[in-house]
């Protein structure tokens, strides 16, 4: 899983560049019978939420093409700023 992680991190990583979005962290993790795929993202100054969203619109397409996690999955798209400053 660690190989499928890097690769999603750095197509991810490249198609967030020029909106200087960080992607801090790509994890995938199962709880009982559910699969979530954690993305952390990070910019200077922070990032808001409108900001993720805008992310995630461009994450998911990224995430069909590649097709690299056979488990259905939640996709959890997260800033890394945790409880604001």
């Amino acid at each position: 899983m660690e190989k499928e992680l890097n690769i999603i991190k750095e197509e991810v990583t490249k198609a967030l560049k020029d909106m200087s979005i960080i992607v801090d962290e790509v994890s995938y993790r199962k709880e009982k019978k559910y699969g979530f795929l954690t993305i952390v993202l990070d910019k200077v100054n922070g990032i808001d939420l409108d900001t993720i969203v805008e992310a995630t619109h461009i994450i998911n397409p990224i995430l069909d093409k590649l097709d690299l996690i056979e488990d259905s999955y939640i996709l959890d798209v997260i800033s890394k700023e945790k409880g604001g400053k």
